[in-house]
C-alpha cells in the first residue's frame, strides 16, 4: 500500500466536519472512539468549527450591524474584530456551552467525558459556520451598509437573510438533538430532555440578569 493511500485520521475529521451536514448519525456515532489518536485527529476540525461558528455569531450581533456607525473602523479592521471576537466567543460557548450539556445529559444518566460533549456541542455548529455563506450575496447586495445603522440592508432583503440565519441556528439544534441520540443510543424522549436540560440554564440565568425571576 502507497503511503497516499494510508487512511488519514486527520482526513477523516476533516471530512466529517463536512459530512455532518448530510450524514450527522455517522459523526456524532464515531465521536465514541476517544483513543488519544482520534482525539487528536479531531483537534484541528474542532477549532475551526469553534472559530467559524463564532464568527458567524458576532457577524449577526447587534454590535455588528453598527461597526461603521464609528469612524475609526474600516472593511480591514471589521475583518480583524470579526476574527478576534467570533474566536474568543465561540472559545467561550465552546467551553461554557460544553459544560451546560455535559452537566446536562450526566443527569440524565450519560456516562460520557467532558471532552466528548464538547466536541458534541461544537460538530453540531456546522450549519451556523455554513451560514458564513450568507455573507457573500449579502455583501454583494449592500456593502458597507450591512454594518452601517439604517443602511439599504433594511426591509425585505434584510428579513430574509435574518431568516435563513435563523433556519441555520434551528439546523444546528436539530443537529444537537441527533448528535445526542446517536452518540448516547438513547430514545428521541430522552435526547430533546438531554437538549432542554442543556437549553434551561442559559435560559434561567439570561431571565435572573434581566431581573424576570
Amino acid at each position: 500500500m502507497t503511503e497516499a493511500a494510508v487512511p488519514s485520521p486527520q482526513r477523516d475529521w476533516w471530512l466529517r466536519s463536512l459530512l455532518v451536514l448530510q450524514a450527522p448519525r455517522a459523526v456524532f456515532t464515531a465521536l465514541r472512539d476517544e483513543s488519544d489518536e482520534e482525539v487528536s485527529a479531531r483537534a484541528e476540525p474542532v477549532l475551526a468549527i469553534v472559530i467559524l461558528a463564532g464568527i458567524a455569531a458576532v457577524l449577526q450581533s447587534n454590535a455588528a450591524a453598527h461597526l461603521l456607525d464609528d469612524a475609526v473602523f474600516d472593511g480591514l479592521l471589521i475583518a480583524v474584530w470579526a476574527f478576534l471576537a467570533g474566536a474568543l466567543y465561540g472559545a467561550f460557548v465552546y467551553w461554557a456551552g460544553g459544560l451546560v450539556l455535559h452537566v446536562g445529559l450526566k443527569a440524565l444518566g450519560s456516562r460520557g467525558r467532558f471532552r466528548r460533549s464538547r466536541h458534541l456541542l461544537a460538530f453540531s455548529w456546522a450549519p451556523l459556520v455554513l451560514s458564513l455563506l450568507l455573507w457573500v450575496p449579502r455583501l454583494a447586495l449592500y456593502g458597507g451598509d450591512s454594518f452601517r445603522y439604517g443602511g439599504s440592508d433594511s426591509g425585505t432583503g434584510n428579513t430574509v437573510f435574518g431568516l435563513l440565519e435563523l433556519a441555520c441556528a434551528i439546523w444546528a439544534l436539530a443537529l444537537l438533538l441527533v448528535g445526542i441520540h446517536a452518540l448516547e443510543r438513547w430514545s428521541w424522549a430522552r435526547s430533546l430532555a438531554g437538549v432542554a436540560v442543556a437549553a434551561a440554564l442559559p435560559v434561567l440565568l439570561a431571565l435572573a440578569a434581566y431581573g424576570w425571576l
